[in-house]
C-alpha cells in the first residue's frame, strides 16, 4: 500500500524545512552541506511520490539526476571545506571570505 500523496508531501515539506533549518541557522559549513543535501533529497522524495501517484516513470528518472547532482555537491563543497580549514583553522563560514 502506497502512501496518500498528501503524507508524502508532508515528509518531503518537512524535510526541506528541516534542511533549510540547518543549512541558514547553524554557524558551520559542514552544517550548510549537509542541510543542502537534505533538501535535495527533501525534493527527490516529491518527484518520486508524484510519479507514483501519477502512474508516470519521469519522477523517478529524474531522481537518478538529483543524486548526481548530489554527489557532486557533496564532493566539490567537501573540497572547498577542506580548503577553508587548512586556510583559517575553523569551519566558521565567517572566516570563508578569505579564499578570494
Amino acid at each position: 500500500m502506497i502512501a496518500p500523496f498528501r503524507d508524502i508531501l508532508l515528509l518531503a515539506a518537512t524535510l526541506f524545512a528541516l534542511g533549510a533549518f540547518c543549512a541558514v541557522v547553524r554557524r558551520n559549513l559542514i552544517m550548510i552541506v549537509l542541510g543542502i543535501e537534505i533538501m535535495l533529497n527533501a525534493a527527490a522524495i516529491v518527484f518520486v511520490g508524484a510519479s507514483l501517484h501519477l502512474n508516470n516513470l519521469d519522477g523517478q528518472t529524474f531522481v537518478l539526476f538529483i543524486l548526481a547532482v548530489a554527489a557532486t555537491e557533496v564532493s566539490v563543497g567537501l573540497a572547498i571545506i577542506v580548503y577553508a580549514f587548512r586556510r583559517t583553522g575553523s569551519f566558521d563560514p565567517r572566516h570563508f571570505n578569505l579564499l578570494r
